[in-house]
């Protein structure tokens, strides 16, 4: 795969990423915990990703027992942690804030990167990422405001970006032995898991066999915002620097602004338009630089 069709992979994975907020929304309004939606999300996956394998080529579910520890890292550290601390974040505060300490997710990429894969920490890549945390920042209507957040909340909000930006590391390292489709779905499986054991099972089957209706949302966030999505980022991670994944990715939150602006009429001010810009800006400013991964890492 050439650079551009990764970069356009992962850019197509942060777009539907995105859309998150369409499924999530209600799900919500039904009643169901952050939580509860995690697991429906993952577990969704995870079957979709089966059949996936069962369809096209079964020796897909070979693994090495000594590799777990890579869908183990992938699964519970990279989702189930990052979701665990991200929801936190969201209850002991408030959603934009944990939008914008969610996007520190670049920053640890790129020292992660540069420590374990040697990737070359250049002034572009720094400058990308700061204008993608402030563009975030902008987006969620953080500068500017009044708000009080505790310390634990920060932690929290700082810890979910590092769980996130795992993602990647482990994904990187897995792809070295694995496909796309192998890599992507034991991580479901394990955050699939880890999920439904820190959620409320129980509630959700009552609330479905209550509401049936609501089994299309779950399939809309499960194949939509879930299997489509990591397969892109997943595939395109496999020919790009990590860090340049990351950044790539933070069109999420441009992609989200502009759905709530078009469906659900939220207000579009300068500050959103130029965090948007912002976000734009270091997407095309990290693709302009070459890739400089070493052989070693690939």
């Amino acid at each position: 795969m050439s650079t551009s069709r990764a970069t356009l992979c992962v850019l197509a994975a942060g777009t539907l990423w995105g859309c998150i907020s369409l499924f999530v929304r209600q799900l919500d309004a039904a009643g169901l915990s952050m939580m509860n939606i995690s697991g429906i999300r993952l577990t969704v996956g995870a079957i979709g990703m089966l059949l996936i394998i069962l369809v096209t080529d079964r020796s897909r579910l070979c693994i090495r027992l000594r590799d777990i520890w890579l869908f183990v890292g992938m699964g519970f550290v990279s989702l189930t942690l990052f979701n665990v601390f991200y929801f936190t974040c969201m209850t002991e505060s408030e959603a934009s804030i944990a939008v914008v300490l969610l996007y520190t997710s670049p920053i640890f990429v790129l020292a992660m990167s540069a420590l374990f894969f040697k990737e070359r920490v250049t002034k572009r890549k720094v400058i990308a990422i700061a204008m993608t945390f402030v563009g975030c920042a902008l987006v969620a209507g953080f500068l500017g405001g009044s708000f009080q957040l505790s310390p634990f909340a920060l932690a929290c909000g700082i810890a979910s970006g590092f769980f996130y930006a795992t993602y990647s590391i482990f994904g990187r390292v897995a792809l070295r032995r694995y496909d796309t489709i192998t890599t992507t779905f034991y991580t479901f499986v394990v955050g699939a898991i880890a999920s439904l054991l820190l959620g409320t099972p129980a509630d959700t089957i009552s609330l479905t066999m209550s509401n049936p209706s609501i089994i299309a949302c779950y399939l809309g966030l499960g194949i939509i915002c879930t299997i489509a999505p990591y397969l892109l980022y997943t595939a395109g991670l496999a020919h790009l620097e990590t860090s340049k994944a990351a950044i790539f990715a933070t069109v999420e939150p441009l992609v989200g602004s502009f759905l709530g602006l078009v469906v659900y009429g939220e207000s579009l001010g300068v500050q959103k338009i130029c965090g948007m810009l912002l976000i734009l800006g270091a997407v095309v400013l990290a693709h302009s630089e070459g890739d400089t991964r070493t052989a070693s890492t690939d």
